[in-house]
């Protein structure tokens, strides 16, 4: 019997210590695709992605950076995606932030070697501007139960910081139960200040992030297009659900507005990936939703996620822990004790 999955792409800050030399644990039969990675990577001047995962040592102010885990990302998860067992029928494709460049490849609209120039040169430019910053804050509970009047009042401070003279801040990524802010270094300060302490990690700053899903990205965009002007994109081979939670249907729309939309308001608008994985539930009710390595740090998004539009009478962590027992409903392919249900 088939497997309905939704298939969800990670983006930065999923290649950590403990993810060093995953292309060479799980992907030795894909050399060939490796290589083509390698070889753009070698023309351009910068580090093959086969030789970053081998490394004998993981430093983090090397790998954090954009123009190295964006590409390490994307071999990861294009890789998995390749990977998935024949009874898989991917419905739909979308993606965390740079995840969505990852979508366009593993739903078609790009191949694998387009997917990956665009990754790696959006990666790179984000590295070499480096506008602004992120911080990671929480506005539900450790119960995952949903918080409405919580995180509309935390929007609500996140407007009037943004709001002040002489500082930027604004909403980069709705996680569900998590926000990621972003904004000039006098807003996060701002940020920083007027928020409580939680836990002694949050509010959590995201090494080397820039202000992504704002318009201090607008200069990065820009250049983007220029540098990827000639990218060829082409109709998606299944559905693709962007940051708004929109649906690019297979020969719905032309390829010019989902260049625009890639490179335009992705990199400059907020990202919903909540919205994402409430249109991925509510339009497709696939039995899975796969998230591909590397990494394992995007499960707890999409579970908050999945309880914020209350699929399946999810209403909180334990309701959650009790569907993944019994199906389970995610599988996070960054770990091995899930990875295997897919392949």
């Amino acid at each position: 019997m088939m497997r309905r999955a939704v298939v969800i792409c990670p983006g930065r800050g999923t290649y950590n210590k403990a993810e060093l030399g995953y292309l060479a644990r799980h992907h030795g039969g894909q050399a060939d695709l490796i290589a083509g990675f390698d070889a753009q990577r070698i023309a351009a001047g910068r580090a093959p992605v086969s030789k970053l995962d081998s490394a004998a040592r993981f430093v983090t102010s090397d790998y954090a950076r954009g123009d190295v885990a964006s590409a390490l990302i994307y071999a990861c998860a294009a890789a998995d995606a390749g990977a998935l067992a024949q009874d898989i029928e991917i419905v739909a494709v979308t993606g965390n932030s740079m995840g969505w460049y990852i979508a366009l490849a593993v739903g078609r609209a790009l191949s694998a070697p387009e997917g990956f120039r665009l990754t790696d040169t959006m990666g790179t430019l984000m590295h070499d501007n480096l506008i602004g910053g992120q911080i990671v804050y929480p506005c539900w509970g450790e119960d995952w139960v949903p918080d409405p009047a919580r995180k509309a009042a935390l929007l609500a401070q996140l407007s009037e910081i943004g709001a002040a003279q002489g500082q930027t801040l604004d909403l980069s990524i709705d996680l569900g139960g998590m926000i990621v802010v972003a904004g000039d270094e006098a807003g996060l300060r701002a940020f920083e200040a007027a928020v409580p302490s939680i836990g002694g990690r949050f509010p959590m700053r995201l090494p080397q992030h820039a202000g992504f899903h704002t318009k201090l990205q607008s200069p990065v965009a820009a250049q983007g297009r220029a540098a990827l002007s000639d990218l060829s994109m082409h109709q998606p081979a299944c559905p693709l659900i962007d940051g708004r939670g929109h649906v690019w249907w297979p020969g719905a729309q032309g390829t010019g507005a989902l260049f625009d939309y890639t490179l335009g308001h992705q990199v400059t608008e907020t990202y919903d990936f909540a919205a994402a994985i409430r249109s991925a539930a509510r339009e497709f009710a696939p039995d899975l939703f796969i998230i591909t390595g590397p990494g394992t740090t995007l499960g707890g998004a999409v579970a908050q996620s999945l309880i914020a539009c209350e699929w399946r009478g999810l209403g909180s962590k334990a309701d959650f822990e009790a569907a993944q027992e019994a199906g389970p409903l995610v599988v996070a392919m960054g770990r091995e004790d899930q990875r295997a249900l897919v392949l």
